[in-house]
């Protein structure tokens, strides 16, 4: 047996249903692999499909294409060194995620997946077979053991392979990220490593797919739990990694540990990654969205500039009667900083148009919330004509603030096909905003510097939709708000949680009440990137009709 073995680690970006194109990507991983003398290349859980396809795998066409696919690339890559790919396998009647070896010209062993995760973005205990827990699979005179992703999550795998005989774990990944996910995955393959004694590669995909986000971040283990290789996260890489077999077994040789990125950074990178493969995915390349000003627009803006770049975002400002002077300014400066297309499109003559239609079957009426409606309904109607007349997909620049709580309007402001900030609470992207202004990196393609004015930071909150409105009149405060929906939402807690935790019950009730309401907006609400475990669409499905209410308190 050779006392060295190369590794190659593609951490790469596959497209869901994109089988072709994930096949030229492994071709090309391999041909990578085999220019610097590998032994195996290996790719991420399910790369032959993309990941999640959720339920396209079940199509028999489908799954029969994908794993002839593989087939086809065991075939062409024949001549080198062997390669590990995720994707569908087919034995007996079942349906099973599985990881095959191909060696030689042909498909020579594959792992089935046997713990099969059926919590927040995942349900594949409704796809999949879980397979028999195997022994180790041998290439080159090296014995590796492969726990598909949530397999290594568990310790029964992982110990039953070393049982068997493995001589190194290498765990292929379709792990979505949310924040800190990073340091649970470390923590608990640094567990399996101990008990195992042997060292161990993850490898993770990177991309965009809808609403979750794969971060790649791809780390090597040595005996006793030391990192020795880390991949980059939210970008692609191909990385070479040495094992060598000692007295006590093998270990794999330092290499490169790139930086990981803290949390606020992790959160920026994820909304300019999802955003950008979203477009690419989809066949867009350009986008637009309403700049009103605010905030919330600003960040969208700023993030599809830094995805995409500011020859392909339009920003319109859609101006009534309500709009300040200082949002007129800072709607322009905002465009003016990030270098986009800026148009200016008043919507008073339509509003008085549908005013004048609507009048005789109003009269009679006072002026409410229907009329504040009619200006986002108009602005969203001009929105969606721009994109239809310049294929320019539409951004809607809803936080989780307001979609928790319904507001916004629904085929108004919440028009559009992707939300970069629905899964940031309004305190969040004011945390965003200060740190995209004083940092910059080397993935953004927006310009350096304070690209969001102090002012649209620091201002009152305001849609604008009448005279001296304000956020506040009908909502908490921010900070409030957002402490109690995180309680009620990522805590999954209750209206006297929030009471112990020293908010009033009525304010609690209150948002509890408008949470449960708004659940109608949110199922035709456009997905956008995926940042913590509980957000709004795979993580939390709750029904739309609802007459659940804690206690008896009036809202």
């Amino acid at each position: 047996m050779a006392d060295r073995f190369r590794l190659t680690l593609a951490q790469l970006n596959a497209t869901v249903g994109d089988l072709a194109g994930n096949a030229a990507r492994a071709r090309a991983a391999w041909e990578a692999g085999r220019a610097a003398g590998a032994d195996l290349v290996a790719l991420p859980e399910m790369f032959i499909t993309g990941y999640n396809p959720q339920d396209l795998v079940m199509k028999p066409a489908f799954h029969q294409a994908a794993i002839a696919a593989i087939e086809t690339l065991a075939r062409d890559c024949a001549d080198g060194p062997a390669i590990a790919i995720g994707g569908p396998a087919l034995e007996g009647a079942g349906l099973y995620n599985a990881y095959y070896i191909l060696q030689g010209g042909q498909v020579t062993a594959r792992v089935f997946k046997h713990h099969l995760p059926n919590e927040t973005v995942f349900d594949e205990k409704r796809i999949y077979q879980s397979g028999d827990v195997t022994g180790p699979y041998t290439v080159r005179g090296l014995r590796i053991g492969s726990p598909i992703c949530e397999d290594a999550w568990h310790d029964d795998v992982a110990e039953t392979l070393a049982e068997t005989g493995a001589e190194m774990l290498l765990v292929p990944n379709g792990s979505p990220h949310y924040r800190d996910k990073i340091e649970t995955r470390q923590n608990l393959m640094v567990a399996r490593v101990i008990e195992t004694g042997l060292p161990l590669v993850y490898l993770n995909l990177v991309g965009g797919q809808d609403d979750q986000v794969f971060d790649g971040g791809s780390f090597v283990l040595n005996p006793g739990g030391g990192l020795v290789v880390q991949l980059p996260m939210f970008e692609e890489a191909v990385s070479h990694v040495d094992f060598e077999r000692g007295p006590a077994g093998w270990q794999a040789l330092p290499g490169a540990l790139a930086h990981l990125p803290d949390d606020l950074e992790q959160d920026y990178n994820a909304m300019v990654l999802a955003l950008r493969d979203y477009l690419r995915k989809a066949g867009f390349s350009r986008v637009l969205l309403g700049l009103s000003g605010g905030v919330d627009s600003a960040i969208v803006a700023t993030v599809a500039v830094d995805a995409i770049g500011a020859e392909n975002v339009r920003c319109v400002m859609l101006p009534s009667e309500y709009t300040s002077e200082d949002s007129l300014e800072d709607a322009r400066a905002i465009a003016e900083n990030l270098g986009c297309r800026y148009d200016f499109v008043p919507i008073a003559e339509g509003r008085a148009a549908i005013t004048a239609t609507l009048a005789p079957l109003f009269e009679g009426t006072e002026p409410d919330l229907t009329e504040e409606n009619i200006q986002s309904r108009l602005r969203g109607l001009l929105l969606m004509a721009l994109s239809n007349k310049f294929g320019e997909m539409l951004l809607t620049t809803g936080n989780k603030s307001e979609v928790a709580v319904g507001y916004a309007t629904i085929y108004g402001d919440m028009a559009g096909g992707y939300n970069p900030i629905k899964d940031l609470y309004k305190t969040r992207v004011f945390e965003i905003c200060r740190w995209r202004n004083t940092h910059h990196r080397g993935w953004m393609q927006g310009p350096e510097g304070a690209v969001i004015p102090a002012r649209v930071i620091d201002k009152p909150p305001s849609a604008e939709l009448r005279a001296d409105q304000k956020d506040s009149d009908s909502l908490p405060d921010y900070p409030v708000l957002d402490d109690i929906l995180h309680i009620l939402v990522d805590q999954d807690g209750s209206v006297s949680d929030c009471v112990v935790a020293g908010y009033d019950a009525v304010d609690a009730a209150k948002v509890e009440h408008l949470l449960y309401i708004s659940e109608y907006k949110r199922f035709q609400s456009a997905p956008g990137a995926r940042l913590s475990k509980r957000a709004f669409w795979l993580d939390r499905r709750y029904p739309i009709i609802n007459r659940w209410r804690e206690g008896a308190t009036e809202v």
